[in-house]
């Protein structure tokens, strides 16, 4: 078994690029081991283009929960 936390964007902030629809993914860029990687992105809420979020949980390699910052 490997220690992959330092590999892990939860906790990471990062910006909206595909708009986060109410029943599917969208697309979150997120700053992560010295450079920047798109995810799919699921929350329990639609989230428009350019929004910051807060990334919560990572549900696969590529794919992640996110809530939007407070503004």
């Amino acid at each position: 078994m490997t220690d992959d936390s330092a590999q892990s964007p939860v906790g990471a902030v990062g910006r909206i690029t595909v708009p986060i629809p109410a029943n599917g993914p969208g697309e979150v860029l997120v700053a992560v081991r010295g450079g920047s990687e798109a995810y799919a992105a699921w929350s329990d809420r639609p989230i428009g283009m350019n929004v910051r979020v807060l990334v919560t949980d990572r549900v696969s390699a590529r794919s992640v929960t996110v809530e939007p910052l407070p503004d």
